[in-house]
């Protein structure tokens, strides 16, 4: 595999499973520098171990730990170059509108939005004395499409996401940094294995609109990250990057 992100300087937030595990792999592979940061200590350490990497704990939902993961980057390897900012919650108490209550809607705000802000917010600066960068916002797909099975606070910190990559994106072009929201579609996840293991029903009513007719693999999640965080992307910014078997661009898909 060529060595795309030799030696540039990467940190990952939720890199303990999931789409944020395989990126932190996938990035080692193409010769990056890896910083790894988990609220979850044995899953980010773990995670961490598997690329030769440097584990942070981190709640990205507090000021102070994002300055200090991002601190902890650049005092052991000199720098930052790019910003995987991942971490994402979906609790099964966010539901309808008529059902979720506001602590969930906070709750899950604080951890999909305002974790992205503060990420975007502390990095951009390490970015900025580097000349360039690539930040990469974990958005979704149902930022950009409607489902009757709502997860009402997650599709809204979602589309927050994307509005906010949008703008830094177009912000800081000329600055050399890159702002993109990656918009997965479902993903075979632990996270989505636990909710649809609880609800056969509900997943295959998500099944039926994939194009492809199946969920996406965290490693081809990872792929597209790496893409974008690397000089193959140069002229792409300010980007709702859609990964997701063709569910936004389907009517009816094949039988």
């Amino acid at each position: 595999m060529p060595a795309r992100l030799q030696d540039r300087v990467a940190v990952v937030t939720g890199a303990g499973s999931g789409i944020g595990l395989a990126t932190a792999r996938r990035f080692a592979e193409e010769g990056a520098h890896v910083v790894c940061v988990d609220i979850d200590e044995a899953a980010g350490r773990a995670a961490a171990s598997s690329v030769d990497g440097l584990f942070v704990r981190a709640d990205v939902t507090q000021d102070e730990d994002v300055k200090a993961m991002y601190a902890a980057a650049v005092e052991t390897y000199g720098g930052l170059d790019i910003a995987f900012n991942n971490a994402g919650i979906s609790p099964p108490d966010d539901d309808s509108i008529l059902t979720t209550g506001l602590d969930a809607w906070r709750r899950v705000h604080e951890v999909n939005l305002t974790s992205v802000f503060l990420c975007c917010q502390h990095a951009i600066p390490h970015m900025q004395a580097r000349g360039k960068g690539s930040i990469i916002n974990t958005a979704s797909f149902v930022a950009v499409m409607g489902a009757a099975t709502s997860q009402i606070a997650y599709t809204a910190s979602k589309g927050g996401v994307l509005a906010m990559s949008r703008e830094l994106g177009v912000q800081f072009a000329r600055e050399g940094i890159r702002v993109n929201a990656l918009c997965p579609g479902p993903v075979n996840t632990p996270l989505l294995q636990e909710l649809f293991a609880k609800d056969p029903e509900r997943a295959a009513r998500r099944l039926v609109h994939i194009p492809v007719g199946r969920f996406a693999e965290p490693q081809e999640i990872a792929a597209a990250v790496a893409f974008l965080a690397s000089d193959d992307a140069s002229f792409i910014t300010a980007s709702t990057f859609l990964v997701d078997g063709g569910i936004s661009g389907a009517y009816v898909t094949p039988v």
